[in-house]
């Protein structure tokens, strides 16, 4: 097992010069587009898996109270709704302290999301984007989904009528929706997320997030208790089978096995931690057996709407995440004309501790 610090990072292994931009349908040799150094590349060649680390989450040394975050002067946070989600507005993401950054933490893991309005955020640049996204744990690099030249951490998230014009995910489903929590196969789960918007359509395009804590609590005592103790495969394959990119590629696909329900290591709160996407079937269970439970499970946290909310993206727009607590799904509603039309995001994806349930977690609380 290997420890990583909190601003360790797991970097190519190969020279930047071997850096290949993703074909577009917008000709950004042409147009003068203000975030054309976050477009996505890649790095031929394959890097080695990654290993199990010890992580301590920065809410832990957070004031309960959470005064500095919540004091800042001019700040203002609204509940968007009483299962999940908080907007912000009146303080700069990039002004943070680290006192503040650790309230921040404490605060998504309470919340599940939290949407910052009008943040200077996408136009830091890319070192001080890296650095914030480090101090919550090391920063992920995606095996297949490219990253911004240099800066391997920083995953660019773009669609135009090129470039992802076909979710192989998706394309036989009768709508876009596909929940997940990003990457559940890892074996060191995601954690707090930065996510945020550098070009988006007029309309459309809009991110849908659920409270998988609240999801977890909406079930009855027994039922709850049923899911105690069961593990879960969690797979990379069929992510790895359908892309049309193989090449890309930088680590092959795995398997890992994560607890159905796990335990927040800050709040001490359970979560339902299975998913549609990634999650393939309950250890020790019969397929169907399996099935029956997974499936009960995936359109539970779906289709509440008491933990669901919509965030439309616009300029200054920053969701920061905690991918333990939470599963979302981007919309592809929206037309896109070719040569024009994109959508362009950032994700910075630090990884926190291996999940895992304490059945003594909810009687401590």
């Amino acid at each position: 097992m290997a420890t990583i610090t909190e601003t360790e990072t797991r970097k190519p292994e190969v020279g930047t010069d071997q850096y290949i931009a993703f074909e577009t349908s917008v000709d950004y040799k042409t147009s003068d587009y203000k975030y054309a150094s976050y477009l996505p590349h890649y790095v031929p060649g394959k890097q080695p898996p990654l290993e199990e680390f010890q992580h301590v989450d920065v809410g832990l040394r957070a004031d309960p109270e959470k005064k500095a975050l919540l004091n800042a002067p001019g700040a203002s946070f609204d509940e968007i709704t009483p299962a999940i989600g908080t907007e912000v507005r009146g303080l700069q993401l990039s002004s943070l302290t680290s006192q503040q950054r650790d309230e921040l933490a404490l605060l998504a893991a309470e919340r599940g999301v939290l949407v910052f309005k009008d943040q200077d955020f996408p136009d830091i640049g890319k070192d001080k984007q890296r650095e914030f996204g480090a101090h919550f744990g090391p920063l992920h690099i995606h095996q297949m989904g490219g990253q911004v030249k240099n800066y391997p951490e920083l995953l660019p998230v773009y669609r135009d009528f090129t470039a992802g014009a076909v979710d192989q995910e998706i394309k036989n489903s009768v709508s876009s929706i596909k929940w997940h929590s990003d990457m559940s196969y890892e074996i060191n789960g995601m954690g707090t997320t930065i996510f945020f918007s550098l070009s988006t359509p007029k309309s459309g395009g809009d991110t849908l997030y659920s409270s998988t804590t609240a999801a977890y609590e909406n079930l009855s005592e027994d039922y709850r208790k049923r899911l105690h103790g069961l593990y879960a495969t969690h797979s990379g394959f069929d992510q790895a089978k359908v892309s049309e990119h193989k090449d890309r590629y930088i680590r092959d696909p795995i398997e890992t096995v994560h607890p159905v329900v796990r335990t927040h290591p800050v709040t001490k709160k359970n979560s339902l931690y299975v998913n549609r996407l990634y999650t393939r079937r309950i250890q020790g269970y019969k397929e169907e057996e399996s099935a029956n439970l997974l499936n009960f499970l995936y359109d539970h946290i779906e289709h509440g709407q008491d933990w669901h909310i919509r965030v439309h993206w616009t300029p200054g727009t920053v969701v920061i995440y905690d991918n333990r607590v939470t599963q979302h799904s981007a919309l592809r509603d929206f037309n896109v004309k070719e040569g024009e039309t994109r959508r362009h995001m950032l994700r910075i994806t630090p990884q926190a501790e291996r999940p895992f349930f304490d059945p003594e977690a909810e009687k401590d609380r």
